[in-house]
């Protein structure tokens, strides 16, 4: 019925226009007139999921319309990411993007996608620093008793990371690279199932979000040891930050953002951009991000992406490795 009401729509048009009668209700119907998917390309239970789960609850009350989330994990957000690059830009098919799945994803695999061609991006949702975690029956007390402990085992000391492509996996590799330790990378398809295993006790350490880490150091299951924010965080004032330790490069936020696929109309990415920034920016949004140790950015959409372009150069390095002179 649907379908008829739409072709019939069109027909009248058409009608109308021919004879320069055409009328507002032959106008396109407005975006949103029906469901938008939100794509999380990880596992539920992770910063992105909770992101975007929160900016799915806050456009829909904004849109009056239904904000679905579906979540996409694996390949460190490729794969659900590919998927929203190849839909239709019309704004019913969102992404939620970020530096591990549109910076560090596509330097690891060049086939991946274009991070900067293939995407419109939209807004800045913000995001948690990284941390560096062990569990609590590991006996490493500290960042230099970490080191030193990796130093004895000669098979290395292995370490978990939501995934390839993610914060976490980057700045571990960033962390082995400075201090040339023996360290052995497990990724996850996602931060939820690999904090679990770490406050299992099946793997003995993480570079994980804080904000997915936060429930099981609170309860006393994981040791966190450093964090990547620029200062320490207020919820958690015990934990230094490795710039403080001697680490400035390890600075940095694993942020995500909200992303479509390339050539959506500049009227709606304006439109999406506000309707974020406001939802991120009230009294309620600001409340529930704190809760999750997550920093925000009031950020246009030409803002953000000439920062997505900034932060593809400054952690490339970390990625490729340097030319052999």
């Amino acid at each position: 019925m649907t379908i008829h009401r739409h072709f019939l729509a069109r027909l009248l048009c058409a009608s109308l226009a021919a004879g320069a009668l055409a009328a507002p209700a032959c106008a396109q119907d407005p975006w949103p007139n029906r469901p938008v998917k939100i794509v999380v390309p990880y596992a539920p239970g992770g910063s992105a999921d909770t992101l975007g789960r929160l900016i799915a609850r806050h456009l829909a009350e904004t849109f009056k319309q239904s904000f679905v989330v579906d979540n996409r994990g694996g390949a460190g957000g490729v794969i659900g990411s590919q998927m929203v690059a190849r839909a239709e830009p019309d704004g019913y098919t969102l992404v939620v993007s970020g530096i591990g799945s549109h910076v560090v994803a596509p330097l690891t695999n060049a086939t991946s996608f274009d991070p900067i061609k293939d995407f419109t991006h939209i807004a800045l949702l913000g995001g948690p620093p990284t941390v560096l975690a062990v569990n609590v029956a590991q006996p490493i007390k500290d960042v230099p008793g970490f080191i030193k402990q990796v130093k004895s085992m000669p098979q290395g000391l292995s370490w978990a990371s939501p995934g390839q492509g993610t914060h976490g996996a980057l700045i571990g590799e960033a962390f082995r690279q400075i201090t040339k330790l023996n360290l052995v990378h497990i990724s996850y398809k996602g931060a939820g199932p690999a904090v679990a295993d770490v406050a299992a006790n099946q793997v003995p350490a993480a570079f994980i979000t804080l904000s997915t880490a936060a429930g099981n150091i609170k309860a006393g299951k994981l040791r966190p040891l450093a964090v990547t924010s620029a200062q320490r965080v207020a919820d958690f004032p015990d934990i230094p930050t490795f710039k403080e330790l001697g680490y400035p490069q390890l600075t940095g936020t694993t942020w995500f953002s909200l992303s479509g696929p390339a050539g959506m109309a500049p009227e709606l990415v304006t439109k999406l951009n506000l309707a974020v920034r406001k939802a991120l920016q009230s009294s309620e949004g600001q409340a529930e991000l704190r809760a999750q140790n997550m920093e925000t950015f009031d950020w246009d959409a030409p803002t953000f992406n000439d920062f997505v372009k900034k932060e593809i150069v400054h952690w490339k390095q970390y990625i490729e490795p340097p030319p052999t002179r």
